[in-house]
């Protein structure tokens, strides 16, 4: 039985350079160090830096398993470093997403996000990797339902025989910390009933059915929830494994042609529309938004990397596929900022801000303590 793969990205926001706009340079480049260090001792087999919006994201890959010790201090040391960076050039949020002030075996529940998945490695192995800002884990909700249980955007459903034998849906309740497993196709009316509540509800991992084991992960992490506080938005990642008995690359970028509403710009309390784009547009530039979505293609090979750069580069030094830098995707983006711009005429008013549930880590709370006294009884 060939050795399992672990594909870990783990990501956070420890400063930017004039609001929530990008991480300096510097900070990126202090990561690379620290993951590349990571290799020499065998920590990792490779590893990829890169970002969107002001989050750093490292892509890491490994034979250690998910969860591991070792693989998750590098990430946070790396995070840490780069905050001291950030703190030295006064940036602004500096280290705001490591909510512990030490490394406790865990990167859960510290502050970074992370997805990860563990999976023997095909003949061919595409994956894929979906970076969000400005939003929350439930943004890909919408795009993952329609490519894991809609035939019309996944023909797969229909004509792959192993695609067809269906996938299984983990779904969190990140609110009250449950998880329940659902299949498709027989459950998927009752799969999205839940998974409509955005505030409550998301994916977490999507099961082959086929025994191809994870096709897809996600970052669930509520960081105001673990804070208790409002403290920045959760910018999500999904990481994606494509083709035989998986959705082909094509299907799992269809759903974005869609122009999708998704909560969590501006303070992490407005709804605006994905933004499709490349990592070195992603940077916020319409009221700290429209919320971007970027896609990185690689081939896993032997538990290494391979994009566009030539074989044999060393560890870090790659070249992904960039699924939405086309021009194709201008149709989109355009879209995005128009619906954004709608959403903005409704001011602090919904359904531009977000549901009640979802705006207590804002001032309102405060305002209704000061306001009980002067509150009176209807006659």
């Amino acid at each position: 039985m060939a050795q399992k793969v672990t594909v870990s990205v783990i990501k956070a926001d420890v400063g930017s350079v004039c609001g929530h706009t990008r991480p300096h340079p510097d900070m990126m480049a202090k990561c690379d160090e620290m993951l590349k260090e990571g290799v020499m001792q065998g920590i990792l087999e490779d590893y990829y830096v890169t970002r969107v919006g002001d989050d750093i994201n490292l892509f890491m890959t490994h034979y250690k398993g998910e969860n591991n010790k070792d693989v998750h201090k590098l990430a946070w040391d790396a995070f840490y470093e780069a905050a001291q960076l950030a703190r030295k050039m006064h940036l602004y949020g500096a280290g705001q997403d490591l909510l512990a002030d030490s490394f406790s075996g865990n990167i859960k529940g510290a502050g970074p996000g992370s997805a990860e998945m563990e999976f023997e490695e095909r003949k061919s192995e595409p994956i894929m990797f979906f970076m969000a800002d400005k939003t929350e884990p439930s943004a890909y909700s919408l795009p993952l339902s329609k490519i894991f249980l809609d035939p019309f955007t996944t023909t797969g459903l229909v004509i792959d025989a192993r695609a067809k034998k269906g996938f299984d849906v983990e779904i969190h309740d990140v609110m009250d910390h449950k998880k329940v497993i659902m299949s498709a196709p027989e459950e998927t009316l009752s799969i999205l009933s839940l998974l409509g509540d955005t505030s409550r509800y998301a994916i977490k991992r999507v099961f082959s059915r086929a025994g191809l084991g994870t096709a897809a992960v996600v970052s669930t992490d509520k960081l105001n929830l673990t804070a208790g506080k409002y403290v920045g938005k959760d910018d999500p990642v999904c990481v994606v494994r494509a083709q035989s008995g998986m959705p082909s690359v094509g299907e799992y970028l269809q759903p974005f042609m869609n122009t999708m509403l998704v909560a969590g710009w501006m303070r992490g309390s407005h709804y605006g529309a994905f933004y499709p784009c490349s990592p070195e547009d992603s940077t916020p530039t319409y009221f700290d938004g429209p919320p971007r979505v970027c896609c990185l293609g690689f081939q896993l090979v032997d538990g290494h990397l391979q994009g566009l750069e030539p074989m044999g580069s060393a560890p870090g030094v790659h070249v992904p596929v960039d699924y939405f830098k086309g021009a194709e995707w201008d149709y989109v983006r355009n879209n995005a900022v128009k619906a954004s711009k709608f959403m903005r005429t409704h001011g602090p008013f919904m359904p531009a801000v977000l549901g009640p549930e979802e705006m207590e880590y804002t001032s309102r709370p405060e305002v209704l303590k000061e306001l009980t006294k002067r509150m009176e009884n209807l006659d």
